[in-house]
């Protein structure tokens, strides 16, 4: 009895927030953040892979490191702008959820490489297979309101 309580709550939590369009605009708006976050890791990535002859592991931790500064930096002035909390306390958490994300990131990278992907196409398919968890972390935690 309680486990369908509990399942109606968040059923009934889950059509309230596809109803507003305030979120509808901030996953567009991180959208577009990813989009350039995607770009960059991706610029970075292959100078890295390619121009520096780095193994593929430590250039996508690289290129990660870049491409989150420049979202953290999108997504507090522009996407999440009503929510801007303590820059040091909002940083922390969002750096937490990078951490996570980049774990998951080399995780499907390795694998991906090891099924037999090229090295590049493998990290784009595993960035964009980590924007659902990193999208979901940073809104409901580190830019929560």
């Amino acid at each position: 009895m309680a486990r369908s309580t509990a399942t109606g709550i968040a059923a009934t939590r889950a059509r309230r927030a596809l109803g507003r369009s305030e979120n509808w605009i901030e996953l567009a708006k991180f959208s577009v953040v990813g989009l350039s976050g995607y770009l960059v890791n991706l610029v970075v990535y292959i100078t890295l892979l390619k121009g520096a002859d780095l193994h593929y592991l430590p250039a996508a931790s690289c290129s990660f490191g870049v491409a989150v500064t420049n979202n953290y930096f999108w997504n507090r002035h522009w996407t999440f702008r009503s929510r801007r909390g303590h820059l040091y306390f909002q940083g922390m958490r969002f750096f937490v959820v990078s951490l996570a994300a980049l774990g998951l990131n080399l995780a499907l990278l390795w694998v991906l490489v090891k099924l037999g992907a090229d090295a590049i196409l493998a990290e784009a398919t595993a960035i964009v297979l980590v924007m659902p968890f990193s999208f979901g972390a940073n809104k409901l935690w580190s830019f929560r309101s």
